[in-house]
């Protein structure tokens, strides 16, 4: 019994669209343990953890990082929480700045601007719950002043954004975030 030119056509088509499914959801599950880079490794390449490093300006298809915003200016802070709590200090004299934090696997775990903040200085401390605890028992004299977040996470990086609203307030931009604080609290 043989089959039809037409059914052995159908068979063979239905069975390589099949094995073509398979092979593609297998390959779009594999991505991520095959990515050789994070945002996270990447941002070891601008300059040492525990301080911001001023990123590049971003030029299409040369952007430092993925998705940064042009009409900005931008500094990273790479951190690990294991070294202690990080303190982010700032004054950014532009209309608009933001922090964003990140874990180790890239995901925003925290967002903060000067509108949301109440205040055009950023001041903020960040730590694991261990840490928190530790310093509940003997607090910092300014630690009122502090907006104090609490991650689990002890691996990530900092992301501080400017708005320059004129081209030429770029280098007093520049200035105010190569200047900016990451690092320890004391």
């Amino acid at each position: 019994m043989s089959l039809s030119p037409r059914l052995a056509w159908l068979t063979g088509l239905v069975a390589t669209l099949s094995l073509a499914a398979v092979v593609h959801i297998l390959v779009v599950l594999t991505i991520p343990q095959n990515t050789s880079h994070s945002a996270y490794a990447d941002v070891a390449n601008f300059g040492p953890d525990r301080q911001f490093n001023l990123l590049p300006d971003v030029k299409p298809g040369a952007e430092p990082l993925p998705a940064l915003d042009p009409a900005m200016k931008h500094a990273a802070c790479r951190f690990t929480l294991d070294d202690g709590p990080v303190l982010f200090t700032a004054s950014i004299p532009v209309p608009f700045w933001s922090i964003g934090l990140f874990n180790e696997a890239g995901e925003a775990v925290y967002s903060l601007n000067n509108r949301t903040s109440g205040s055009d200085i950023l001041s903020m401390l960040l730590l694991t719950p261990e840490q928190l605890s530790i310093i509940r028992e003997n607090p910092p004299e300014d630690l009122d002043e502090l907006i104090v977040l609490e991650i689990p996470a002890t691996n990530g990086f900092a992301l501080l954004r400017a708005f320059v609203p004129h081209s030429h307030q770029s280098k007093e931009v520049d200035t105010a975030l190569s200047t900016a604080y990451c690092g320890s609290l004391s």
